[in-house]
């Protein structure tokens, strides 16, 4: 079954690549060279990026808290229905889901694009691979970091939605529910991917294995409904930082208020 759904990840590689260089070669900013050093300088820029954070930006972080504490109340309700009707375990969308974010998806994606640009010397194909590899090593930091330190039980030990267990072992993968780590890389993936797409309808596709993800990890009894939507949360707004920064444009116009109307513009 891995093998035939590792295959059809290559395959929407080979044919993303055609699709989707046009548009990053647009958006791409003309002194991205996407190299180590600029990596180096991108992840000073991400790690201090919160004490520049604004009103909105905590808005954000709040948004999230309070969405995941309001889906966390329908966490066992959730788990009691599935529970009720595993038949389709092992079914082709449900693996579908948990093999687009396991881990050498990532590796798989990112090998795929950096070796088509490499041959072809696609500036577009090679910004798709950075961002893949990039948007990932951050957000596994931040959601191993986040795992051990609230410490949250998984829902098939059965010790109920509210037992934690902070920092109790860097191994032990049992505490380690929120959030969940194949929802972040399932939204790293599909976030960068539409990001980098021409079409409508691409853009919009993309994220069809990110939503069987979600369903696989709470059907497979892995994670609360509450763990899939941090972690989506987390790779959906990680993989937006990354390809933001570099689609930046060299002037930005910016709504600064709403009443009174305030525009201003940005030179860089």
């Amino acid at each position: 079954m891995k093998k035939i759904f590792l295959s059809l990840i290559l395959t929407i590689l080979c044919g993303y690549s055609l699709l989707a260089q046009t548009a990053s070669l647009r958006n791409s900013v003309q002194n991205n060279k996407y190299t180590f050093s600029q990596f180096g300088r991108e992840t000073v820029d991400f790690v201090t990026q919160p004490v520049k954070w604004d009103g909105s930006d905590w808005l954000k972080i709040g948004l999230i808290s309070a969405g995941t504490f309001l889906v966390a109340q329908a966490d066992q309700p959730i788990r009691t229905a599935v529970l009720k009707d595993q038949k389709y375990y092992y079914s082709a969308p449900i693996v579908a889901g948990r093999v687009w974010a396991e881990i050498y998806s990532p590796i798989v994606l990112f090998s795929g694009f950096a070796i088509y640009s490499l041959l072809t010397d696609d500036i577009g194909t090679r910004k798709i691979a950075y961002e893949i590899g990039q948007a990932s090593l951050y957000a596994g930091a931040l959601s191993f970091v986040l795992k051990l330190a609230i410490g949250r039980s998984r829902p098939y030990l059965n010790e109920g939605t509210h037992f934690f267990r902070p920092f109790s072992s860097i191994f032990n993968q049992d505490q380690k529910s929120m959030p969940s780590g194949h929802s972040t890389v399932a939204f790293i993936l599909s976030t960068v991917l539409s990001r980098n797409a021409v079409s409508p309808v691409l853009k919009v596709l993309a994220y069809l294995p990110a939503v069987l993800t979600l369903i696989s990890r709470v059907y497979q009894d892995q994670h609360w409904t509450s763990d899939t939507f941090a972690g989506a949360a987390l790779g959906y707004f990680v993989g937006t930082w990354v390809v933001d920064h570099h689609e930046q444009s060299n002037s930005t116009v910016k709504i600064t208020n709403v009443y009174p109307l305030t525009i201003s513009i940005a030179l860089n």
